[in-house]
Order: C-alpha cells, then sequence, then structure tokens
C-alpha cells in the first residue's frame, strides 16, 4: 500500500511541475527594452572571482575579525 501512494504522490507532483513549466510565460530575456543600455560581459575570470572568490575573502575576513576581537575568557 506504501508503494501505490508513493506513486501517485510522485505522478501528481510530476504532473503538477511539468503544468507549471508549460503554462508559465516565458521571461521575455531575448527583448531588448526602451533605455536599455548593458555593457560589456564578463569573462570567465571574472565571474569566478565576483561570484566565488570574493564571498570567500569577505566570509574570510569577518570570521577573522570574529576570532580576533572574541572578548570570551577561555576556560583552561
Amino acid at each position: 500500500m506504501d508503494k501505490k501512494n508513493a506513486l501517485r504522490a510522485g505522478a501528481l507532483a510530476t504532473g503538477t511541475t511539468l503544468m507549471m513549466l508549460l503554462m508559465s510565460s516565458p521571461a521575455l530575456a531575448l527583448t531588448r527594452d526602451d533605455g536599455d543600455d548593458p555593457g560589456p560581459g564578463l569573462s570567465v575570470a571574472e565571474t569566478l572571482g565576483l561570484f566565488v572568490v570574493a564571498p570567500l575573502v569577505i566570509f574570510g575576513i569577518i570570521a577573522g575579525l570574529v576570532m580576533v576581537l572574541d572578548k570570551s575568557r577561555k576556560q583552561a
């Protein structure tokens, strides 16, 4: 009985997701708007630096500041 319920739930979830994807309208990302002035694209290195390296560096700085400025007393 559990297999049958799981199969029904999976079919319902799949059907609902498929219907939502089919009925959603496109984002119209290819159509230019008035006053739209896109800049030059980013290279792979720039993209990785902006979205991977920069957040890691910021996280490291914040974690380092928290450890250095920790006011709690350590019990020995």
